[in-house]
């Protein structure tokens, strides 16, 4: 089995002090950092899929943070954003907010307060994929499913009985319990309380999905 890759914190700012002196600032840690003088080298380079967070320079000249962060977001990235800003660039830091930045540290940052920030930003991020596989695992298996046993299914999560749901959908009871059956082995669920916490969960996780 093939060991998982160390976080990464990607670095992207145009002051090669800065960029010098975060790597030597992560040497001793066990994340991975990968410096980038731009974000166009950034974008070329990174991978976006990894596990990790982004220390982000908010006022890059190639593109502004708040740029990239919206390229990102528009990719579905799911790495955590912490933007180092200046006192007076007040505009893009509202930008960022409003766009979900993970958070904001004014230079010169001190070494703790960094280090607890990128803590945070790759807990955040590991939930994020987590919740990304489970996503992706349970629209697997409704994808698995007839167009009748997810009608079965809706109507099972949504409390029906079988005799309920085999007068609704004009059928008889036992072709309900077979269809059921099926539901539960397709969705690997040992009781209706899956069910519904799996549909549930897909609900909440992404709505859109539904």
């Amino acid at each position: 089995m093939t060991p998982a890759k160390p976080p990464c914190v990607f670095l992207i700012d145009d002051d090669p002090f800065i960029l010098r002196s975060v790597e030597r600032l992560f040497f001793a840690t066990s994340y991975v950092i990968e410096p980038y003088g731009s974000a166009r080298l950034f974008l070329e380079h990174a991978d976006l899929g990894r596990h990790g967070c982004i220390i982000l320079d908010i006022s890059m000249p190639d593109m502004p943070g708040p740029a990239l962060q919206e390229h990102l977001l528009r990719c579905r990235s799911l790495l955590p954003i912490i933007f180092l800003t200046g006192n007076g660039d007040v505009a893009n830091s509202v930008r960022a907010m409003k766009l979900g930045a993970c958070d904001f540290l004014t230079k010169p940052v001190e070494a703790d307060v960094l280090l607890d920030s990128v803590e945070l930003a790759l807990a955040l991020n590991r939930k994020r994929l987590d919740e990304r596989d489970l996503v992706g695992a349970i629209q697997a298996r409704l994808g698995q499913l007839t167009r009748r046993e997810r009608q079965v299914l809706d109507l099972v999560v949504a409390g029906r009985l079988n005799k309920q749901i085999a007068a609704e959908l004009g059928t008889v009871e036992h072709t309900i319990k077979l269809h059921r059956a099926s539901v539960m082995r397709k969705m690997a669920a040992d009781s209706i309380s899956d069910l519904v916490t799996a549909v549930n969960t897909l609900r909440l996780l992404r709505p859109e999905a539904e």
